[in-house]
């Protein structure tokens, strides 16, 4: 569990917008940077320039000068690291928290309608993840997400919408057991 103060210990300003790194945020999902850094580049056309980038050489160097007391943790960087914008950062989630599942995990959305673009968006994600299983549940508007019959969530948005400012997760496993009752 990371407290406040040290997430936001892990938010630093590169180019004009707040940005967490790459090494920081595989931390928080307990994974190494380069398994973090290679679900990116599979999932490259969802992480736009404006989502995550590159270091250069000089904002690395001038990243790693600014702080006194934390150079032994940015000592063993090898290479330049990804910086990762709001709009990232939720896109990294919904990558992470679907992508490091293992291969007995369940995973279940439930949307109003699987139209076309949803079908080749899980085409896709299964081709190179553990399965996810799309069902139809009429009469609702927002997507919910249940996974292995223990944790549900509420998608708050579209996933075409993914990582935009107007999108959310929502952690309600306080109402799984009425959710679970209903879908039978």
């Amino acid at each position: 569990m990371i407290t406040t103060d040290e997430l936001h210990s892990k938010i630093f300003t590169i180019r004009g917008v707040q940005v967490m790194i790459d090494r920081d945020l595989a931390e928080l999902y307990g994974v190494q940077t380069k398994v973090l850094n290679q679900a990116v580049k599979r999932n490259k056309s969802r992480f736009p320039d404006v989502f995550c980038f590159k270091f250069n050489k000089d904002e690395f160097m001038n990243w790693k000068s600014q702080f006194v007391t934390s150079n032994s943790e940015k000592m063993g960087l090898r290479h330049l690291p990804y910086a990762f914008t709001e709009q990232g950062v939720a896109m990294l989630s919904t990558v992470m928290m679907l992508s490091k599942r293992n291969q007995q995990c369940e995973a279940i959305i439930y949307t109003q309608k699987i139209n076309a673009q949803l079908k080749l968006d899980l085409a896709k994600h299964n081709e190179q993840y553990p399965l996810i299983e799309v069902k139809e549940l009429k009469n609702v508007h927002d997507r919910f997400l249940i996974i292995d019959k223990k944790e549900l969530y509420h998608i708050g948005a579209s996933l075409k919408d993914l990582g935009r400012k107007w999108f959310a997760f929502s952690k309600l496993d306080e109402f799984l057991p009425d959710v679970l009752e209903r879908l039978r």
